[in-house]
């Protein structure tokens, strides 16, 4: 208990799956949570599971593609609590699963407005708050198709591969001010999303797990708590020494 006691943590896209697994461990864990997503109900939810759990939350409505609200949203989180100590960049979309040739520059842009400059957008308007602090923590959700490829969803892919980079990028920046910059890279995940998706599926859910399972050497998917549990680590004061590195949380999917 208390690994992220007394910090303020903003969490983009905490409405549901990852994002809400991750808001809640922090909150258990001693945070206060800044809860933002763009749907209300969703992100509402999340603020409640929290407070009926005995954690502290506040919920803002914020789409992480619009620099304005960003910058605002931001402002009124450490007003509310009184600093920024963590930025989890999680908000994104997967977008269209098509080849490069086949994808529409709309379609394009649709995937980069929100995981690429919605990350950009994020750290620019946290580092004026943990560079008051005199230190900080971002942690960037890119995706294992952030350091591989495969035949699926070409705009993600090279979006997720820009938030690799530039948390390389802001890490080598920063570092010197004591804000840590580092990545998580889920594999396949079992969020409600992937739920709903695999069960409209030939087989349903389990013939999804059937032919996914196989793939990962330890036998078995993950659930959003893994990811969340990895984000803590780099989260917190424990992850010190721990700066610009590319955590994969996938069972071992790209290991083979």
């Amino acid at each position: 208990m208390g690994r992220v006691q007394d910090k303020v943590a903003i969490v983009t896209g905490a409405g549901n799956g990852m994002g809400r697994a991750i808001s809640q461990l922090f909150a258990e864990q001693g945070a206060a949570v800044a809860v933002t997503d763009i749907s209300e109900k969703d992100g509402a939810e999340t603020v409640r599971l929290i407070e009926e759990a005995g954690g502290k939350a506040a919920f803002w409505r914020l789409d992480v593609s619009d620099e304005a609200a960003v910058e605002s949203v931001f402002g009124q989180v450490a007003d509310r609590f009184g600093k920024v100590d963590i930025l989890v960049n999680n908000a994104g979309i997967s977008g269209v699963d098509k080849p490069t040739d086949q994808v529409t520059e709309a379609e394009w842009d649709t995937v980069f407005a929100v995981d690429v400059k919605g990350v950009f957008f994020c750290t620019k308007h946290a580092i004026p708050h943990m560079r008051r602090n005199g230190k900080g923590s971002i942690v960037n959700l890119s995706s294992i198709y952030g350091l591989v490829g495969s035949h699926e969803m070409a705009p993600y892919h090279a979006a997720k591969g820009a938030v690799t980079i530039m948390t390389k990028k802001d890490a080598a920046t920063y570092g010197r001010e004591n804000i840590r910059v580092n990545s998580v890279h889920p594999g396949t995940i079992l969020t409600p999303f992937v739920r709903e998706v695999a069960s409209r599926g030939e087989g349903g859910l389990r013939g999804y797990l059937d032919i996914m399972e196989p793939k990962h050497p330890i036998g078995h998917v993950g659930e959003p708590e893994d990811v969340a549990y990895a984000v803590l680590f780099l989260a917190s004061d424990e992850a010190r020494f721990v700066h610009g590195a590319s955590l994969t949380v996938d069972g071992g999917y790209t290991a083979v």
